[in-house]
């Protein structure tokens, strides 16, 4: 281009960061606008709400959540009662149900546990941090080994993984030992009990400063640098329609959610990465209607369990100076409860599921003081099996002309069912679960399979593909086919049926799409 272009982000989560940021550092003349409907909750955009230490603060960030929905923070948003809807009923902290039960709301029963969150920082400002990479099939077939493996450490260094976070742990060592006694002679050499890799930075005190999409924007908000003199943020503004004429984008018209009014923003390319529910339904609002928008929904089912480690066990592989120790650190930062994670990673073909063992000294429940485990000294995990969700055309999203959401747009409705190849793999996790169990210590609460949606790792709304036969949204490098410098990013462009946490993944394919963006725009 011989003009500096202007690049249009909806979404400021990890995904909306990635591209600003990749962008402006490939792009020294480009300036990038990023709109976020939901307000900004922390001091420093996007950080994560799990570092801030006072309980009642991090409790009102993620009331904030809701929006353009969080009832009592209107008026301090400045927000007039006539441009906002009810407000929501929270899911998980931070989080709000689309079918929340009121006027405009989604019609998921199929999918009940769907949810979102709106803020700047998106669900970045609320995620686990937890960052393990995809393997043997979860990994996307056109993208070769090569190029997948430099993809992922870089969407690692945007990030700030740390693959041996908790590592010193003496109880999370006791912990790997233990599942692998036993899991032995069962997983492949490479893919055993390990440390999960997290995002964030280890703190002196051994606490971690977890990662929020502010450590991907970085320099963007980092005052005094060439990438955030050309960067601008808008929060509490929501993207209404993205403008295109014969097939090429031109821009995007929003809404300044605290006076109602509405501008057209032009743009020399529009990056979507709200949501794998709201991104699609922006698109189809604005009459971009590719075969696959929408369809092909996944998600990793989950089915959990706490278990109270066992004494004995554990007294063998941890002393009681290494115990104390443990505890005093924990000590320093009783906000942040978990102390250390584990895992069983996917493999194939005998373990295609994933498992994470969180510790706490505390069960993530109140337990009856008269329960034989209650106080135990040793502590407690909370674990989940992760499975796979086998991609169909019949799982997805409709969108209804005829009936509007509270924001105006058409309204979702969520198709889903298990079919018997995940009932069976429900069914092995369940058993591996009570394995994993048996391994540490006794049930607290017996494995129990969450509602559909619980895991809020939504997938293949918007899937790759290599080709446009009408089973995918976009192409490999993250274009809407038939559409000129139009983007989409995010879980819901994952083609493949997972079963880790998918925010590396859909990093690593940002990274993949803005450089090949870039080099098109810089005439490369």
């Amino acid at each position: 281009m011989t003009t500096a272009p202007t690049i249009a982000v909806v979404g400021s989560g990890p995904i909306g960061a990635t591209y600003a940021r990749v962008l402006l550092e490939k792009l020294p003349d480009a300036r990038v606008v990023m709109f976020e409907a939901g307000p900004q909750l922390t001091d420093r955009p996007g950080a994560s709400v799990r570092n801030i230490a006072d309980p009642q603060e991090k409790e009102r960030a993620r009331e904030r959540a809701q929006g353009p929905q969080a009832g009592q923070y209107r008026a301090a948003l400045g927000i007039p009662d006539s441009v906002v809807a009810e407000g929501m009923f929270t899911a998980r902290g931070g989080t709000h149900l689309l079918d929340f039960g009121g006027p405009g709301a989604a019609h998921t029963a199929q999918f009940p546990a769907a949810a979102a969150s709106t803020n700047v920082g998106g669900m970045g400002a609320h995620w686990t941090c937890a960052t393990p990479a995809p393997s043997f099939s979860e990994r996307i077939g056109f993208i070769d080994d090569d190029e997948w493996d430099d993809l992922i450490a870089e969407a690692e260094r945007l990030l700030h993984v740390r693959h041996a976070a908790f590592a010193d742990s003496a109880i999370s060592a006791a912990i790997s030992s233990l599942l692998a006694d036993g899991f032995a002679g069962m997983l492949p050499d490479g893919y055993g009990p390990s440390t999960l890799p997290v995002a964030g930075d280890p703190q002196p005190d051994g606490s971690m400063a977890w990662a929020g999409a502010d450590v991907v924007l970085g320099p963007l908000i980092e005052a005094g640098t060439s990438e955030a003199a050309r960067f601008t943020l808008h929060d509490l503004t929501l993207v209404r329609r993205i403008e295109h004429d014969g097939g090429r984008v031109t821009g995007v018209t929003v809404e300044d959610l605290r006076t109602g009014t509405h501008r057209t923003v032009p743009a020399d390319l529009v990056v979507v990465a709200a949501d794998s529910f709201r991104s699609p339904q922006l698109l189809w609002a604005s009459g971009i209607r590719p075969a696959a928008l929408g369809r092909y929904l996944t998600e990793h089912h989950v089915v959990i369990s706490t278990v109270a480690l066992d004494g004995e066990r554990m007294a063998r592989l941890v002393s009681e100076d290494e115990l104390a120790r443990e505890l005093a650190r924990r000590a320093l930062n009783p906000a942040d409860p978990v102390g250390a994670v584990n895992r069983i990673p996917f493999s194939e073909p005998g373990h295609p599921f994933s498992l994470q063992v969180m510790y706490a000294e505390n069960p993530p429940f109140p337990l009856d003081p008269a329960h034989p485990a209650a106080g135990n000294r040793w502590g407690y995990v909370n674990m989940g099996y992760g499975v796979r969700k086998h991609p169909r055309v019949e799982d997805g999203v409709r969108f209804d002309e005829g009936e509007r959401d509270y924001r105006g747009f058409p309204n979702m409705t969520i198709e889903y069912a298990l079919t018997p190849a995940e009932e069976a793999e429900i069914a092995q996790a369940t058993a591996l679960l009570r394995r994993a169990a048996g391994a540490l210590g006794d049930f607290v609460a017996e494995p129990r399979l969450l509602p559909n949606g619980s895991s809020l790792h939504y997938m293949g709304t918007m899937r790759m593909g290599a080709a446009d036969d009408g089973t995918s949204v976009a192409d490999p490098y993250s274009r809407v086919w038939g559409y000129s410098h139009l983007l989409v990013g995010g879980n819901g462009l994952i083609p493949t049926a997972n079963t880790v946490n998918p925010t590396l993944t859909s990093v690593a394919i940002a990274v993949r799409g803005a450089r090949r963006v870039a080099a098109e725009l810089a005439g490369n």
